[in-house]
């Protein structure tokens, strides 16, 4: 689909007067108004337009308490040193930390106009699959190389001991956000923190690759034009952001409750697997995959926690976005298949 947005949802209604007395003389003379885009499910993204001109807005999901996972000064900071050096990366043009302007911090930064894939392929968009995932494995290795110290992102993240620090880590918000008993979560974790590997050279990490965060040229859908949701990005093992990527890779063989999960058009016909998905990565990057199978796993725990933290805002009144109600069938899918992953590794 060519991302559209739309009135925003209730309960998530920005102040435009207050927004507009801010932005003043900031972005120059122009009437405000603000949709939000209906994708995504953490931090919340809006079309601003002044006058003619557009921008999107990103702000932390009302309700929140995880305020790690949504800080704004993060996302400007790594798009900042990013965006002069990678054309992929978005430009901020304003942030702010008064939270009274709007209710949160937020900022503003340039739109990529392009199609952003959701769970299917647009039937009106020819695109050679097989490229397609040519183009998305080869982009997270271009990531993956760029020097982050020349960057400016020294002291951005703590790569020493990163693997360990996820898994302790996302443990302890699994128990912080738990609703329902899900034993697969627990043995997941406690095998986890049995296995931890080795990690190569530390490189800057997205930690969210996916397809619903790429931005693809419209006249050429194989070419990425954008990456977009940088909160989670840090310095790290890049085998992690892979892994990240490759949970959320659903393929048709998978057990139907997780098909019915798919953040992507991954089981579409002539897309990759995971393991061709990871074999051209090792291809292009030089980096050994031995263990991937971990890195997978690890993927899914976490993106399982993400989605039991979505899920208990929702049941806790927090938010009435709908499609939160039915997360904690994703908690118990991606815990089902990381279960299954570890008895298999």
């Amino acid at each position: 689909m060519i991302d559209a947005a739309r009135p925003p949802r209730a309960g998530e209604e920005l102040p435009i007067d207050r927004l507009a007395d801010w932005l003043g003389d900031r972005l120059g003379p122009g009437a405000v108004s603000v949709a939000q885009f209906p994708g995504g499910h953490s931090n919340l993204t809006y079309l601003l337009t002044v006058g003619e001109r557009e921008y999107v807005l990103r702000r932390p999901p009302f309700g929140s308490k995880v305020r790690s996972a949504h800080d704004m000064g993060r996302e400007v900071r790594v798009l900042s040193h990013l965006a002069p050096i990678w054309p992929l990366a978005p430009r901020p043009v304003l942030s702010c930390e008064d939270e009274s302007v709007i209710g949160a911090k937020f900022y503003i930064m340039e739109r990529i106009r392009g199609v952003i894939v959701r769970r299917d392929l647009p039937p009106d968009v020819a695109i050679d699959a097989r490229r397609a995932c040519e183009s998305f494995i080869d982009t997270l290795v271009a990531l993956h190389a760029i020097d982050w110290r020349a960057a400016g992102l020294d002291g951005f993240g703590n790569p020493d001991g990163f693997v360990d620090r996820q898994v302790t880590g996302w443990t302890k918000r699994w128990h912080d956000a738990r609703t329902d008993d899900i034993p697969e979560i627990d043995r997941v974790a406690a095998w986890l923190a049995a296995h931890i590997p080795l990690s190569g050279p530390a490189t800057i990490i997205h930690n969210d690759f996916k397809f619903d965060n790429i931005v693809l040229d419209a006249n050429d859908p194989t070419r990425i034009v954008g990456i977009l949701d940088w909160e989670m990005s840090t310095i790290g093992d890049p085998l992690a952001d892979l892994g990240t990527a490759l949970c959320y890779w659903v393929e048709a063989a998978d057990p139907p409750e997780v098909v019915a999960m798919r953040f992507g058009p991954t089981t579409a016909p002539g897309m990759m697997t995971r393991a061709e998905l990871a074999a051209r990565y090792a291809e292009r990057s030089g980096r050994s995959v031995d263990r991937i199978a971990y890195y997978y796993v690890l993927g899914l725990f976490k993106t399982a926690v993400v989605a039991q933290q979505i899920y208990k805002r929702w049941k806790d009144g927090l938010t009435k976005d709908d499609r939160f109600a039915r997360m904690i069938l994703g908690v118990r899918a991606m815990a089902g298949q990381a279960a299954r992953s570890c008895a298999a590794g």
